[in-house]
C-alpha cells in the first residue's frame, strides 16, 4: 500500500511538471503572475489529484491486484476532477492554459495506469511464489466448499490461499483433510466451530460459499464473533461469470438482497464501442499500412494462390459476412482438412487445431505467431461486421451446434481479440473458450476492452498459444 502511494505521487507530480513545462518552458519568478505562477497551480492540482484517488479508493485492498475495478476508479477519478477543474474555471473565470490541462491529464492517466499495471504484474508474481497471500477459511457445503477451493488453488494470482474448511455434519471421527489440485486441506470442523478453527489456521478471512445451513440468525453471530477477532467475511452470492458492476446490494425487508443487472446491449454503450471500434481501425490500418503492403508482396511472391483468405462466418445476430485474413495455407489447405481430420488436437472436435499443421507455409507461421495474418480484419471493423474486441467468430458448422445458452454469443459483435485471445488461445479447450465468450458477452465494458486491447498487445508479442 505504502508503495502504491510513492508511485502515485510521483507519477502525478511528473505529470503537472511535464505539462508545465512543455507549455511554458523554464519558470521566471520575476513574472509575478502568468508563467510563475503555474508552479502554485501546478501544486494544487497534484493535491487535488491525489486527494481524488483517495476519495474514489484506487487503493483499496478489495480492488488493488484484481479484475478491472481498479483502473476504472482511476480513469473516474482523473475525469472527474478535470471536469470539476473546467467547471471551477468557468464560474470564477479562472483563466487555466486549456493546453496545460490537456497535456496534464493524459500524462498522468497513463502513467497511473502503467504504474498500477506494474504493480499488479510483480503482486501476481509473488502471490504466484506463495507471498502476499491471504489465508482463508471457507464455510459451507462439502460440494460449494471444494468448488471454491479448487478455483483459489488454480488461480494462485488471485492472492486466497485455503488453510481449512468448515463442512457441515463434521465428524471428528472421520477423515479430517481433503484433496483439492494436490493439496492437502484440513477439515476444521462444522459451522458452529469458525472461531476455533480460526485459532487453529490462522485464517485472517472467512469464506462463506452457502447460507442456507447457517441461517440469517447464525451468520449474524459469525460477524459478531468475527469482528472480536479482525477477521473480514466475504460471502458468495452464488453467481459464476458475472462482473461486480453488475452487482448490487439492495436492502429490501432487512434482507440484503444482490441485484443481478440485465447486460446492456444497446444504448449508449453500444454507440460509444462502435465509435471506438471504428477510430482505432481506422487509425491502425493507417499506421500500419506499409506493414500491410509488404506482407502481400511476401505472400505473393513466396507461395501460389491469392494474397487474402475469406473465410464465412457467424457475425452478430448470426448474421454471416466473410472474415478476410492473409493466406498462411497453401491453396487447396480447405481440400486437405478431411485427410488431417485424425490428427485434429481441437478438444471437442468443432475446430480443427493442430500444432504443427504441414498446410501452413513458412511466412504463414510468422505471421501466425505473431497473428499478422488477423491485420486484414481491421477492414471487417470497418465494414461493422466486427468489433475490436469480442467473441471469437464462430463457423456457420459451429453455430448449427449451439445450444440456447451458447447461442448467447451472438448478442454481440465478434472481435479481432478478446478474452479467448488474452487467455491462452489456441492452447484453450472448446469449453474454456466458450466459457470465456460467455463470460465477455455478459459483462463487457469500455474499460474492460482497452485492458483485452493491451494485455493483447503483450500476448502477441510474447506469441502465447498461437500455431
Amino acid at each position: 500500500m505504502e508503495g502504491l502511494r510513492v508511485t502515485d505521487t510521483i507519477v502525478v507530480l511528473g505529470a503537472v511538471t511535464v505539462a508545465q513545462v512543455i507549455r511554458f518552458g523554464e519558470v521566471n519568478f520575476r513574472e509575478p503572475w502568468s508563467v510563475a505562477s503555474y508552479v502554485g497551480v501546478s501544486g494544487v492540482l497534484a493535491v487535488l489529484w491525489l486527494t481524488f484517488l483517495v476519495i474514489f479508493r484506487t487503493r483499496s485492498p478489495r480492488v488493488i491486484g484484481n479484475g478491472s475495478e481498479e483502473y476504472r476508479r482511476i480513469i473516474s477519478a482523473a475525469f472527474k476532477l478535470f471536469g470539476t477543474v473546467a467547471i471551477v474555471s468557468l464560474l470564477f473565470r479562472l483563466d487555466i492554459a486549456r493546453l496545460y490541462l490537456a497535456i496534464a491529464l493524459p500524462t498522468g492517466l497513463m502513467g497511473l495506469l502503467l504504474s498500477r499495471w506494474m504493480w499488479r504484474k510483480l503482486l501476481a508474481r509473488n502471490r504466484s511464489r506463495g507471498e502476499c497471500q491471504t489465508a482463508v477459511l471457507i464455510v459451507g457445503s462439502r460440494s460449494s466448499a471444494l468448488s471454491m477451493a479448487r478455483s483459489f488453488e488454480r488461480s494462485p494470482e488471485a492472492g486466497y490461499r485455503v488453510v481449512g474448511m468448515c463442512l457441515p455434519n463434521y465428524e471428528p471421527d472421520q477423515n479430517t483433510t481433503v484433496t483439492v489440485e494436490g493439496t492437502e486441506i484440513p477439515v476444521l470442523g462444522d459451522e458452529h466451530c469458525v472461531v476455533e478453527a480460526i485459532e487453529m489456521s490462522g485464517a485472517d478471512t472467512v469464506a462463506v460459499t452457502a447460507t442456507e445451513h447457517i441461517g440469517h440468525h447464525g451468520l449474524r453471530k459469525m460477524v459478531w464473533d468475527l469482528e472480536k477477532k479482525n477477521v473480514d467475511l466475504v460471502v458468495s452470492p452464488g453467481v459464476v461469470d458475472v462482473a461486480g458492476p453488475r452487482l448490487v446490494m439492495r436492502p429490501v425487508a432487512n434482507f440484503p438482497l444482490i441485484h443481478v443487472e440485465k447486460p446492456q446491449y444497446n444504448g449508449a454503450k453500444r454507440f460509444g464501442k462502435t465509435a471506438f471500434d471504428l477510430l482505432f481501425a481506422a487509425t491502425v490500418l493507417l499506421l500500419i499500412s506499409p506493414v500491410l503492403i509488404t506482407l502481400a508482396v511476401i505472400i505473393k511472391l513466396t507461395s501460389k494462390g491469392r494474397v487474402f483468405y475469406s473465410s464465412e462466418r457467424m457475425g452478430i445476430d448470426g448474421k454471416p459476412f466473410q472474415m478476410i485474413k492473409f493466406r498462411s495455407m497453401v491453396q487447396d489447405a480447405d481440400k486437405r482438412v478431411q485427410e488431417l481430420a485424425g490428427l485434429n488436437e481441437g478438444a471437442g472436435g468443432v475446430l480443427f487445431k493442430m500444432r504443427d499443421d504441414p498446410r501452413v507455409t513458412r511466412v504463414g507461421k510468422v505471421m501466425r505467431k505473431f497473428s499478422l495474418d488477423e491485420l486484414p480484419q481491421f477492414v471487417n471493423v470497418l465494414k461493422r461486421e466486427m468489433s475490436v474486441v469480442g467473441p471469437r467468430p464462430p463457423l456457420r458448422s459451429e453455430v448449427e451446434t449451439y445450444d440456447g445458452e451458447v447461442r448467447r454469443r451472438l448478442l454481440v459483435k465478434p472481435g479481432i481479440t478478446g478474452l479467448w485471445q488474452v487467455s491462452g488461445r489456441s492452447d484453450l479447450s472448446w469449453e474454456e473458450s466458450v466459457r470465456l465468450d460467455l463470460s465477455y458477452v455478459e459483462n463487457w465494458s469500455m474499460t474492460g476492452d482497452l485492458l483485452i486491447v493491451a494485455k493483447t498487445a503483450v500476448a502477441v508479442v510474447k506469441s502465447d498459444g498461437a500455431y
